[in-house]
């Protein structure tokens, strides 16, 4: 009788013990604390402990258990599933109710509706199904993004008519932007390849605090895969192959994620291999010759041809090719139940990349440039971090971010008729730190505090060197000889240092309305030095600038009800001029550019209204999105008009340019100046199989003080998708359009719109008398399906410009795709 009774006993605790249900984040495999439980019929309410365990036991069999939580999707179990599932519960942070959890608002999770600002989010699914070659293109997909590119390996992203430095990147909480990210077009987003991503969120304008300088126009914040925890030793690993038609590019991904209990490591290769690219033959635009390649370049390190070599195939941009290998290593650790510790080690590295747009450049009615490109741009990120649960008074949770950074690049140009081969080559170190923590001040968690510091320090390399080329029969043999070259930055060296501290306060004033401020104040301190003045005398060659400003915003969140959200903003932002504003020297378009060592910060002051609108249970959402930016002390690229410098003659790479005759200019703060727009967009489902998304984006920027147009304003443009999803197939088909810009509505001034590459009204006339276009409008569609044979195997095809039509994308110095058929197989073990 004692056995049996033991037994039994025995038994029930045995049951007892099964039905103590763990719920775990389905990304980290980590515990997850506080998550509301409750029963359909609220017989049943309890939460989560820390170790993410709840007691079920008391549960019928046949009751259906809601899972709770703030930072996950709401997600509805009958308990006998869960013991099919051997009582262990993921949940996810996506949601069908288009309720996304961001992260960088606030560096911590927050759910959209609590959120003010506009903000886009990238899931790995979408990129996946969106397919890019590059992160630039997978960019160019976002409501209210517009790409810029001068050449194919590359993209300029531009959020609200901010462009390049004043747009922020940064990959897993790292600070991508540096000292020498300059105005005009930036080509550093492709250097973090689209394979790579787990997600993507774009945080639009200068409203969070979290990130301070260099974020006028908006955040871009990649974040790469992460390894999961498992209970078991678990090993997967994915492989993932494209060919693309218009421009030859093969993809190959190889990656491999190992997960145990006490640790995990992820480690995934990427390269590509792009050809020259071919622009669409059909010329709705009506200019049957605009963008054609008749003649080009055929130059390289080791081939010298002394003319330009006719191109059979006009239609292909020649020198447009280069790859790419990148490289991802990350290590989870859990070091205790309350501590992590990620190892994040990243590397880029391209080949030579061509500058197409200054290889087509003519001069005197021929090619301007035998040789002009990119060195291998190589991007090099060690970053350990580390976050903390204390879960005290004063800190809930901690992430302390570290990171080295080392970037190279370099530019090689030499031009027709000579055998001068110029080199420019940059390195910039940098070091930084990041502290970010979060505190509720209450139990329900209806008011928060963030805050946190962030430290960064550049050191900026800069050399140059000229070789004359010695050539025997087409072939380049050796050097003759070496003859001094302009630096692009300060050759004695130069170093950007920029500290800040902020802090953000988020309360739930009721069910219905939510506040979110915040303040920050940044320093910048700038050091540069010139040793060589061969070619330009500056009046000081050492210099040292300080300058610092707070920043704040605050955003109100109100919902009348379930299906409405009115969001408002007001903030402020500032750049302060880096190595690139203050000490470049560069020439295009025959203008040349040179240092100016008294630029100021510019600033910008933003206010935005949101309304967005639900239906379906909030399954599908209509939003718009409008603001207003005043900049003030703005920083324009300009002629010299007065002072010592008024009457500079400079001789740069074999030419001489002239201040009086407009031919020399430098980055000056002037006065202020707008930019306006507006985002309208939907998204959602149509029914369990049909789901559509499309946004409309319009910008205008002008200046008060000159009454001129601001440089990358782009035109009217927008998307449209639509998607079926059946079991293993799904398809899908999208309509891009991009408005005309009239050629009234380019900043001349500048030239960062590359006005003189739009097409000329009047071909006959002389170089002087030429009269430009502007921007011709364009529309796509392109078809995308896929179809998952089983949990191993997968294939996708796109045809993309189906009816080959010829555009270029506003201000870029290269033609689009044409028709492009590109064929994926994606697989895992």
């Amino acid at each position: 009788m004692r056995k049996f009774s033991f037994l039994f006993f025995l038994l029930i605790a045995q049951v007892t013990i099964a039905q103590q249900l763990r719920v775990l984040d389905k990304e980290t495999r980590r515990p997850i604390n506080n998550v509301n439980v409750f029963s359909e019929s609220h017989d049943f309410n309890s939460h989560t402990n820390k170790e993410g365990i709840i007691d079920i036991s008391s549960v019928k069999a046949n009751e259906i258990l809601i899972f709770s939580h703030i930072s996950y999707a709401l997600v509805s179990v009958k308990k006998s599933e869960l013991e099919k599932r051997k009582y262990v519960l993921y949940l996810t942070k996506e949601s069908e109710q288009l309720d996304e959890v961001v992260l960088s608002v606030f560096k911590t999770e927050a759910k959209t509706n609590r959120v003010a600002e506009q903000i886009a989010v990238i899931s790995a699914k979408e990129i996946q199904q969106v397919s890019p070659q590059t992160s630039a293109d997978l960019l160019a997909n976002v409501p209210g993004i517009k790409v810029q590119k001068s050449q194919a390996g590359g993209g300029s992203p531009v959020l609200r008519g901010m462009e390049s430095n004043r747009v922020l990147l940064v990959v897993d909480g790292v600070r991508m932007n540096n000292a020498i990210y300059r105005k005009g077009h930036l080509q550093n987003s492709i250097t973090v390849t689209p394979n790579q991503l787990d997600r993507m969120e774009v945080v639009f304008g200068p409203s969070s605090v979290i990130y301070g300088s260099d974020a006028l126009g908006g955040v871009i914040h990649y974040y790469t895969k992460t390894p999961r925890l498992s209970e078991t030793v678990e090993t997967n690993t994915s492989f993932f192959n494209r060919f693309s038609s218009v421009n030859n590019e093969i993809t190959t991904n190889a990656s491999v994620e190992i997960s145990s209990k006490n640790w995990a490591s992820f480690t995934s290769v990427s390269f590509s291999d792009f050809g020259d690219l071919k622009m669409g033959k059909r010329r709705s635009h009506g200019f049957s010759d605009w963008g054609k390649v008749f003649e080009y370049s055929e130059n390289t390190d080791s081939f010298f041809s002394a003319s330009p070599k006719t191109n059979t195939d006009p239609n292909i941009q020649r020198n447009t090719g280069y790859s790419q290998t990148d490289i991802l290593q990350k290590f989870f650790v859990p070091l205790s139940k309350k501590t992590d510790l990620k190892l994040n080690f990243q590397y880029s590295s391209s080949s030579d990349i061509p500058r197409f747009d200054r290889l087509d450049e003519r001069s005197g009615g021929t090619l301007k440039f035998a040789e002009w490109f990119y060195g291998p741009q190589k991007r090099l990120l060690i970053s350990p971090q580390l976050n903390i649960n204390p879960e005290n008074n004063w800190m809930e949770k901690g992430t302390f971010t570290f990171a080295y950074q080392n970037i190279q690049e370099s530019r090689v140009q030499r031009r027709f008729g000579s055998l001068d081969r110029s080199h420019r080559e940059e390195a910039v170190d940098i070091f930084s730190l990041n502290a970010d923590f979060t505190v509720p001040l209450t139990k329900n968690k209806r008011r928060n505090l963030t805050y946190g510091l962030e430290f960064s320090h550049n050191d900026v390399s800069s050399k140059s060197y000229g070789q004359t080329l010695n050539v025997f029969a087409n072939q380049v043999v050796g050097v003759l000889g070496e003859f001094p070259v302009q630096s692009r930055y300060p050759d004695g060296g130069s170093s950007y240092m920029s500290a800040a501290v902020y802090a953000g306060y988020r309360q739930d004033l009721s069910d219905k309305s939510t506040l979110n401020t915040g303040v920050r104040f940044t320093r910048t301190n700038l050091k540069a030095r010139w040793i060589d003045q061969t070619f330009i005398t500056l009046p000081n060659t050492d210099i040292a600038l300080d300058n610092s400003a707070f920043t704040a915003t605050i955003g109100y969140v109100y919902k009348p009800n379930k299906n409405w959200q009115l969001n408002s903003v007001i903030s402020s932002g500032f750049r302060s001029p880096n190595i690139d504003d203050v000490g470049r020297v560069r020439e295009k378009s025959n203008i040349l550019t040179i240092p100016n060592i008294h630029v100021d910060p510019e600033f910008a002051y933003n206010a935005e209204i949101g309304i967005q609108k639900y239906f379906n249970n909030r399954k599908f959402r209509v939003g718009f999105n409008t603001y207003y930016t005043l900049l003030e002390h703005y920083i324009l690229r300009d002629v010299i008009r007065s002072g010592p410098n008024a009457n500079l003659v400079i001789n740069y790479d074999g030419a001489q340019y002239r201040a009086s005759a407009g031919e020399v200019v430098t980055n000056q703060n002037k006065g202020t100046a707008y930019v306006f727009g507006y985002t309208a967009s939907y998204q959602g489902k149509l029914s369990d199989k049909i789901s559509t998304s499309g946004f409309v984006t319009y910008t205008k920027g002008r200046t008060y003080d000159t009454n001129e147009p601001l440089s990358s304003i782009p035109p009217l443009f927008g998307q449209f998708d639509l998607n079926y999803i059946d079991n293993k197939l799904e398809l899908g088909a999208s309509l891009r359009f991009n408005s005309k810009k009239d050629i009234s509505d380019f900043n001349i001034t500048e030239g960062i719109d590359n006005h003189d590459l739009t097409p000329v009204v009047n071909p006959n006339g002389t170089t002087a008398t030429e009269i430009y276009y502007g921007s011709p409008s364009w529309m796509t569609i392109a078809f995308n399906s896929s179809y998952q044979f089983n949990e191993n195997w997968k294939v996708q095809g796109m045809l993309n410009n189906i009816f080959d039509q010829h555009y270029r994308e506003f201000a870029s110095g290269v033609s689009a795709p044409g028709r492009n058929f590109s064929f994926s197989l994606i697989t895992t073990f």
